[in-house]
């Protein structure tokens, strides 16, 4: 018999981490989560306020989001088994057919008896679904004759990665190169970038599971070395930390090592040079900090064994010696002998020489001694010398301070020998370059200009130019003559306010770091960027397109000229995080919800300049989420933290409408709250509610973009109408992504993520004719040129093999397979994806959160212990 009743949902409870962006398994102690809503600078300021005994939000909840009529006050109520019979008003036959909720069960879907033989005495069929066992009902619209009829579908649309803004150097050091095809290659997020700054050209390494934290460049200066922390998927299960070997030119992976030895990360890596990059030796990140030497290409450990207990910055290989390496740290540096399986440590004495607090960074002069640079700002030359023997053994070489060079005010925090045999150091505190000769003696030095920050990487560019990675996160080119140019930037804090330009080809996102940065997604630049007072959370364009509104963290939010940031208008409403701004259809209204449960509403005239309260929607029993208007600016439907889906009168004094039923068939303008009966198949099994960050329909209303809490972007179909629905994954990002957005033209995604602050740019494709899973041949012009791989293959000996060597593929396969590494991009070596997003139709997402540590160092110390 056909039945009214669905139950389609019933969601477990996961807990967001305190110290990590990651979640993990929920206790039933647990109040409500709020991590996904609440960014990390408002966390201390708001959970007080709206921490409240787990009784008190179910009886609020109930009188809004399960009552027919939902009132203000809250008032005892039953237990979540029986609120779906009562909030229906359904007969005691029904009653008792509703199946028990617990905390986690499988999905199912059912039809009321009464509901659907007696229409009249119903509002309509309506489905409920569950969230850490509280009700949520979502009334069916009428264009809906039969909802088993409804087919949920993968799209035919599908993403491929097309730019990643930003870079990581605030908390890591040595990753940025010039390759020989001209591109510099650098890493953020789990995306390792190769960009070509002549030719504006992108092109991607995917092969990561979690965030990249090191690189290393094989002599043939074709092969690459990246190293990633420690990750858990979404069902807690172990992603391992483990480094990469690929082709820069093929972008195939060529081998993946150390699955199962490193420990929560890896630290530092090297290729050797004398034995022309046979092996790699790598320092992890466990306690130990243990140091191994790899044969890479039959992927077999050599040796083994425990460096220090404290931070160890970089490792690197004897450039002639090929027995020699090298370990530096915190006041300490090692020479390490290396035979057959053994390494034997030898410990650098410093004399007569003032013992530094860290020992910063390694390089190499002509004749073979040790260049090292301190948290002193102090260079050392350590020269080999012989000492005399014990009787009966022969002569040793030992490694002794032969010189002392004052450098920097501040950290030597980068060494760079040049092709020539010059010397560029790259100082912290004073953030200059400087170039010394073969004896070296200072030749030049010029200042990075403090807007970018202190000194992090520092390479040899063309010609006379060098490129520096800043701990703002900028990339430079420069020479010293011309000075500094900018060819890569983003945020430097967790970043969450994201808006799409109504009909340009802009986007402007804002972040805890208090930029405003408003970017061209065609020529992928930046317009221009506001430093403002207030950490920005959120943000929504004028329809005009002439003005951005901009929500801050404290309860105040302004308005800004789009073309020249000027400051328009400022207003503030409580004094509590502001989560959404959202324009009316028409541009004459504005509503702001906020965290202290309020949605605050605004007249707009003079093309969004003037600014006049209008009204507050009062109702919510938790903080507000995400908000829609309906096309005649009549209505507006909004979400809470409680999982509320209440509908609000705004024409007739922003009134609560009770009968919910009636608002079942308003065809919203924009939808971005993540419940509601066209998208609640977003939904996973087990939420808790929580890990969906933002969702949007595209303006063709064909798909719908979520964005959630284990670094996923994924791609549905809209309507999204059944439990369960199936959707293409992509991985890209490597901490939760906190928003997306479609550009006005939907020839674009944008997602931003939080703690690896960056930026990804995603083109909208039709889905092409190949098996599941697998990636699509990129045309665009991303790529870089035929010319200047082929260029790099001719001037390079040895040649890299550009497909995986033998065996590759079935070692691969073995890693993809293992149950702690099913995002293993398999596809990088079978199919050479390049700068495609990685699609996983079927396999779970898997959580690639970033694991940030704790506060910053000092400017000579920062990154002295790269945190992830």
């Amino acid at each position: 018999l056909p039945k009214n009743l669905r139950e389609a949902i019933s969601m477990s409870c996961i807990t967001n981490g305190s110290g990590i962006n990651r979640k993990q398994n929920h206790t039933s102690s647990i109040s409500i989560a709020r991590k996904e809503t609440l960014s990390s600078a408002a966390k201390s300021g708001t959970e007080k306020k709206k921490e409240k005994p787990q009784g008190q939000r179910e009886k609020k909840e109930e009188s809004h989001s399960n009552d027919q009529s939902p009132q203000i006050r809250a008032s005892p109520s039953p237990q979540p088994s029986s609120q779906p019979l009562q909030i229906n008003r359904q007969t005691p036959e029904s009653k008792s057919s509703a199946p028990t909720k617990s905390i986690k069960r499988p999905p199912t879907a059912e039809k009321s008896h009464n509901s659907w033989e007696n229409s009249d005495d119903s509002q309509g069929e309506y489905i409920k679904m569950f969230m850490r066992g509280r009700p949520i009902t979502m009334f069916i619209p009428s264009d809906v004759d039969n909802y088993d009829d409804i087919r949920t579908e993968l799209p035919p649309e599908k993403l491929k990665l097309e730019w990643v803004y930003g870079y990581r150097g605030k908390d890591c050091r040595a990753n940025v190169y010039l390759l020989p095809t001209g591109e510099i290659v650098y890493f953020i997020a789990s995306v390792v970038v190769l960009f070509n700054y002549e030719e504006r050209t992108q092109r991607h390494y995917l092969g990561h599971t979690d965030c990249v934290k090191c690189l290393a460049v094989h002599p043939d200066k074709i092969r690459m070395a990246t190293g990633q922390i420690a990750g858990v998927d979404k069902d807690g299960r172990p992603l391992q930390p483990h480094v990469r070997v690929w082709d820069s030119v093929s972008l195939s992976t060529l081998h993946v090592i150390g699955l199962g030895t490193f420990e929560r990360g890896v630290g530092c890596l090297d290729f050797s040079k004398a034995d022309s990059g046979v092996h790699l030796c790598v320092i992890d990140d466990s306690n130990e900090h243990m140091l191994t030497v790899w044969d890479w290409q039959r992927k077999s450990k050599v040796a083994e064994i425990k460096t220090t207990n404290e931070v160890v910055l970089a490792v690197e290989f004897h450039p002639t010696d090929a027995n020699t390496i090298i370990t530096c740290g915190k006041s300490h540096i090692f020479f390490w002998t290396w035979s057959g399986n053994s390494l034997t440590r030898k410990q650098g004495i410093f004399g007569k020489y003032e013992k530094p607090k860290f020992v910063q960074c390694l390089a190499f002069l002509g004749n073979g001694d040790v260049l090292t640079g301190d948290s002193g700002g102090v260079m050392l030359i350590w020269s080999k010398t012989t000492i005399e023997p014990p009787p009966g053994k022969g002569p040793k070489g030992v490694y002794q301070i032969s010189r002392q060079i004052k450098a920097h005010d501040g950290s030597v925090f980068t060494l760079c020998q040049m092709r020539n045999g010059m010397l560029l150091t790259g100082g912290g505190k004073d953030r200059k370059i400087i170039l010394w000769d073969h004896d070296l003696n200072l030749e030049r030095e010029i200042e990075v200009p403090d807007q970018y920050g202190t000194i992090r990487a520092v390479a040899e560019g063309k010609a006379e130019q060098f490129l520096v990675g800043t701990s703002r996160n900028f990339i430079l080119r420069g020479t010293f003559n011309d000075g500094f140019q900018i060819e890569v930037q983003g945020h430097t804090d967790e970043l969450w306010g994201l808006a799409t330009h109504p009909f340009k080809d802009l986007l402007l996102t804002c972040a805890q770091d208090r930029q405003v940065c408003m970017w061209n997604s065609v020529e992928h630049r930046l317009e221009w960027t506001r430093l403002v007072d207030e950490p920005g959370h959120c943000a929504d364009f004028h329809p005009s397109g002439t003005v951005v509104a901009i929500g801050t963290h404290s309860g105040r939010w302004f308005v800004l000229d789009a073309e020249t940031r000027d400051l328009v208008s400022i207003h503030t409403d409580g004094n509590e995080q502001l989560s959404v701004m959202r324009y009316s259809v028409d541009g004459t209204l504005l509503a702001v919800g906020s965290h202290d449960n309020f949605i605050y509403l605004y007249a707009v005239s003079e093309n969004g300049r003037k600014y006049s309260r209008y009204g507050k929607c009062t109702g919510h029993s938790s903080y507000i989420t995400h908000l829609d208007w309906s096309p005649d600016n009549k209505h507006i439907m909004s979400n809470s933290g409680d999982y509320e889906i209440l509908y609000w009168d705004i024409e007739n004094g922003c009134k609560l409408i009770r009968n919910r039923s009636d608002c079942k068939d308003i065809d919203w303008t924009t939808y971005t709250c993540v419940l509601g009966f066209q998208v609640f198949g977003v939904w996973p099994e087990g939420s808790d509610g929580t890990d969906i960050n933002a969702l949007v329909r595209s303006h063709h209303r064909r798909v719908i973009a979520v964005a959630d809490d284990f670094c996923k972007v994924h791609l549905f179909q809209y309507p999204c109408s059944k439990p369960k629905a199936p959707s293409h994954k992509y991985s890209a990002h490597s901490s939760h992504v906190t928003n997306v957005s479609f550009t006005h033209n939907d020839s674009h995604l944008i997602s931003t993520g939080g703690k690896d602050m960056s930026i990804i740019q995603w083109k909208l494709v039709e889905k092409l004719p190949l098996p599941q899973n697998e990636v699509i041949a990129d045309t665009s012009s991303t790529k870089a040129p035929a010319s200047a791989t082929e260029n790099a293959r001719l001037c390079n000996a040895p040649q890299p093999p550009s497909q995986p060597l033998p065996g590759t593929a079935e070692e691969e396969s073995r890693v993809s397979s293992s149950p702690t590494l099913v995002e293993n991009s398999l596809e990088q070596s079978e199919w050479g994806s390049e700068d495609l997003g990685v699609v996983i139709d079927e396999e779970p997402a898997s959580e690639r959160g970033e694991k940030q540590g704790a506060a910053e160092a000092s400017e000579e110390e920062q990154g002295a212990a790269p945190l992830c």
